[in-house]
């Protein structure tokens, strides 16, 4: 029998897909061993066995998302077919699990708005086409301009940095870095496993960086790069607000403020000057990781300690690798697509950034069209007071941003103008 450490998503999920054919008879020690108790709160391990009963044996159809840490796959009961998502934590546990029927993609705007504004109580959407002089023209949106988290996706900036250096030769994409312990910091991701002295190229840490969302990757680059490089991008990539991002948070430091069970440090940094903000960065990134079984379970100072943006800063992100026109950057951005599943021979290239903590969930598109135009979704989801159902969301989400491209893709559909 293997170790709840050693089992990543694929193995939880054909664990679940043989489980289902087992019935009610699913011992409670077996379940406990696969799942967070978080997840069997409401009918124990009992009601979780009667529910993978209920559902009859399964199958599994096509896999969209094959992550160590995320699988996304369609699955088959004898009635129905299924999308099932899972995540698993540090430890190899399933702590985050949906299984819904897909849902329909929109097919009008005022749909896809009813979808997205279902998602929770702060919704910011833009669905832009960039033009011929590379500017975001707003096709649709719902406060496209507000400023709100994004998670993961800040990994946009340092990636633009990264190929703005290898523009102006100060690195190579083949260049290759040392992963240092005091540059280490927390899934997801697998750089954080490899030993003090091991070295990849820097196309390998951007890549990881971008298709898993890998933090020590992130971490590696911005030292490698430096803090003010990162900050300086934000204004390249024309950000309206790079103020509200400096000085520009690692994942290790980000970690720190939030995981710490003491929440006054997290309460006073905001408030204090930038010069101070960024001493104790520094002092918090040379101090020894947290040991973190599981993130914590509420939002904590989303709208004060984060990375910030507007949807219509992430399109100017996106415009601003494009003009890089890299093919590290390509190869990075087109790995995954988190289940997103466009028709490729109507999409052939699609590029995808996300990001989450508690009480946030945001997902960035660009899509090339078969006729080359190029498109681009931003969606923005946060709750200050209130953990979001991310997997849940992200399923709920990504039918809302398919049929948003497919919406601006009709040969019918007519830009308004440019977004401001």
């Amino acid at each position: 029998m293997t170790s709840p450490a050693s089992r990543n998503a694929a193995a939880q999920l054909n664990w679940m897909i043989a489980a289902s054919s087992s019935g009610s008879t699913l011992p409670d020690t077996e379940i406990r061993d696969h799942l967070v108790p978080r997840l069997l709160d409401s009918g124990g391990a009992a009601g979780f066995a009667a529910a993978l009963a209920a559902l009859g044996p399964l199958t599994i159809g096509e896999i969209r998302i094959d992550q160590p840490e995320r699988i996304q796959a369609l699955v088959r009961s004898a009635a129905t077919e299924l999308l099932l998502t899972l995540h698993v934590n540090p430890a190899g546990l399933v702590d985050d699990l949906d299984l819904a029927v897909p849902t329909p993609p929109p097919t009008s705007w005022d749909e896809c708005d009813a979808q997205l504004s279902a998602l929770g109580p702060r919704v910011c959407f833009a669905a832009m086409e960039i033009g011929p002089g590379d500017e975001c023209r707003l096709v649709h949106g719902l406060s496209p301009e507000t400023r709100r988290p994004t998670g993961s996706a800040f990994k946009l900036y340092v990636l633009g940095a990264l190929g703005q250096a290898v523009a102006e030769g100060s690195a190579r994409w083949d260049e290759p870095l040392a992963i240092r312990d005091v540059h280490k910091s927390l899934p997801s991701g697998i750089m954080q496993d490899h030993p003090q002295g091991h070295t990849a190229p820097l196309s390998e840490y951007a890549e990881l960086m971008i298709s898993l969302s890998d933090n020590t990757a992130t971490d590696h680059l911005i030292h490698r790069l430096g803090r003010d490089a990162v900050q300086h991008q934000l204004r390249l990539f024309g950000h309206r607000a790079p103020e509200a991002n400096i000085p520009f948070l690692t994942t290790r430091a980000f970690f720190r403020f939030k995981a710490s069970p003491d929440s006054a440090l997290a309460q006073r940094y905001p408030d204090l000057p930038v010069h101070e903000r960024r001493a104790l960065l520094e002092s918090l990134e040379r101090q020894q990781l947290l040991d973190l079984p599981d993130i914590w379970p509420a939002p904590r100072e989303i709208d004060r300690i984060e990375w910030f943006a507007s949807p219509i800063d992430i399109c100017h992100a996106f415009v601003g690798l494009l003009r890089l026109d890299q093919p590290e950057i390509d190869h990075a951005l087109s790995r995954n697509d988190a289940g997103l599943g466009l028709d490729t021979s109507r999409f052939p290239t699609v590029w995808y950034k996300g990001g989450s903590e508690p009480g946030v969930v945001t997902l960035h598109y660009l899509a090339r069209t078969a006729t080359d135009r190029t498109l681009a979704v931003s969606l923005l989801v946060s709750d200050p007071h209130e953990p979001l159902p991310t997997i849940a969301l992200v399923v709920a989400a990504q039918s809302a941003l398919r049929g948003a491209f497919e919406l601006m893709a009709a040969p019918t559909a007519v830009s308004p103008g440019s977004a401001p």
